[in-house]
Formats: structure tokens, C-alpha cells, sequence
């Protein structure tokens, strides 16, 4: 998890900077011990961490509000005591995301295995294309059902459903597609067959060629891809016009 840190409580009085890094530290070390003894009532977070039961209390008020944590009833076994089970707090599944797996290791592992046994790096072209399209179902339907002018809204919205974070702005003579967050940029970064491959399915989506600024696997801070202002079609001339047109362009001149 994001911070994981020191184990003092800011002191009273500290700079306000000083004051949040010490307020972010202390939660972050109360998820992690959910994380690394399970669910916990508020008197056992506070014998591991050294904190008073009010600061723990205090910190899981927060972690609740940020879906991180969630409270429920101790779960008992065997004879049950007389009054109400202890409330315990555990992490939910966007809590134990939150902090730092193997997943990333575990995508690029598998990349290069599907390298190493199924022909090199077209297979892994082969995989990435397959695996974005199956994602570009939701992203086409959303692009289709919006006007033209803000098909690149729409595909930013169905992006930001799926975690990227997206937004779409205006540019000189296009626009720009922005994800802020990129869920397989640690892979890419050594495969970057994957963002080829999207890159290509934005093209098909939006129907013009776009061009790949900037991604998060190579180390920019934002994955920006550029897209052109489509001309409008220019209608052809009638062929009386076009007649019309050539008599007067000849017009005064001798005849060969």
C-alpha cells in the first residue's frame, strides 16, 4: 500500500504538512496490520500499534469512509457469551487491493512464457490484440451510441469504467485522449506490444488514424493519444456544374 510509513503520531502542533504525512503514515499502518493478522477489533489494532483505542478509532472512521476498511461482528466459535460480539475491521476487496501484489509479476511472467512457447512476439501481438478487443466491446458500444463530435468523451467515460482514469480535451486542430492510470503499465513497460494494440483499437473505434503521444509504461506521467479533426466529406460536383465549370474556364478562348 501507497505510504506505508513510520509509526509515530504526528505530534500536536506540527506543521500541517508534517501533520498529514503523520496522519496518512498511522492509517496506512492500521490497514496493514489488518492486512497481516486479519480481522481486528479496535482494542487488539491498538496493542500492536502503541496507539490509544480513541486514535485507532479515529483512523478506522477514515479508512471506513475510503471503502478501505469495513466493520462487522466478531465472528464466534463455539458457546457464545453473554452480550453483544465485538466489532471487528477488515479489509475490503479495494483495501487489499490497494496494496503492493504480485499480480504485475504474475501478467509478465505469463507474457513471456506465451513468448518463449507460442512464437516469439507475434504471439504476444496475437495476445494483446485479443485481449483488447474483448475489452473494446463495452468501449464500441459507448462510441456508437454518441454523436460524432463526442465520440472521444464517450470512449474516455467507458475507459474510466474499466480504471484508466480517462478524459478526453480539446487540442490544436484534434483532441486528446488522457488516461491518468494505466492497470498494466508495469507489463507494458516490458511488453509494450500491449499499448500498440490499444492504440490500435482506439483507431478502429474512432474511425481516423491517432497517433500515441505519450504512455505511463514508458515513464510519462499521463498515456496521451492525439486525434485528428476528421475533415468534413467535401461533396462532389454535379456533372451539369461540372460542365458548367469547364465552358466557363474555356470561355473566350479558341477553339483547338
Amino acid at each position: 500500500m501507497k505510504n506505508v510509513g513510520e509509526a509515530q503520531e504526528a505530534p500536536t502542533g506540527a506543521p500541517q504538512d508534517e501533520l498529514g504525512t503523520g496522519e496518512r503514515s498511522t492509517r496506512n499502518r492500521v490497514a496493514r496490520s489488518i492486512l497481516d493478522h486479519g480481522p481486528s477489533t479496535v482494542a487488539e489494532l491498538a496493542g500492536r500499534l502503541g496507539l490509544t483505542q480513541a486514535a485507532v478509532r479515529r483512523h478506522l472512521d477514515a479508512l471506513v469512509a475510503d471503502t478501505v476498511v469495513q466493520a462487522r461482528e466478531q465472528r464466534v466459535y463455539g458457546a457464545r457469551t453473554r452480550g453483544r460480539p465485538a466489532k471487528v475491521f477488515a479489509l475490503t476487496d479495494c483495501g487489499r487491493d490497494a496494496f503492493d501484489q504480485s499480480y504485475d509479476k504474475l501478467a509478465v511472467d505469463a507474457l513471456r512464457w506465451i513468448q518463449e512457447r507460442f512464437g516469439g512476439d507475434e504471439a504476444v501481438v496475437a495476445f494483446a490484440r485479443a485481449r483488447i478487443a474483448e475489452q473494446a466491446t463495452a468501449y464500441r458500444r459507448a462510441v456508437e451510441a454518441a454523436d460524432p463530435e463526442r465520440r472521444t468523451e464517450a470512449l474516455a467515460k467507458a475507459l474510466s469504467a474499466d480504471g484508466y482514469a480517462a478524459t478526453a480535451r480539446s487540442a490544436p486542430v484534434g483532441e486528446q485522449l488522457c488516461q491518468h492510470h494505466c492497470p498494466v503499465a508495469h507489463a507494458a513497460e516490458q511488453f509494450p506490444q500491449l499499448c500498440e494494440a490499444e492504440t490500435e483499437i482506439f483507431s478502429e473505434l474512432l474511425g481516423t488514424h491517432v497517433q500515441r503521444l505519450a504512455t505511463i509504461a514508458h515513464g510519462d506521467g499521463v498515456c496521451t493519444t492525439f486525434i485528428p479533426k476528421t475533415p468534413p466529406a467535401t461533396k462532389a460536383p454535379k456533372i451539369s456544374e461540372t460542365n458548367h465549370n469547364a465552358s466557363a474556364s474555356t470561355a473566350g478562348r479558341n477553339p483547338a
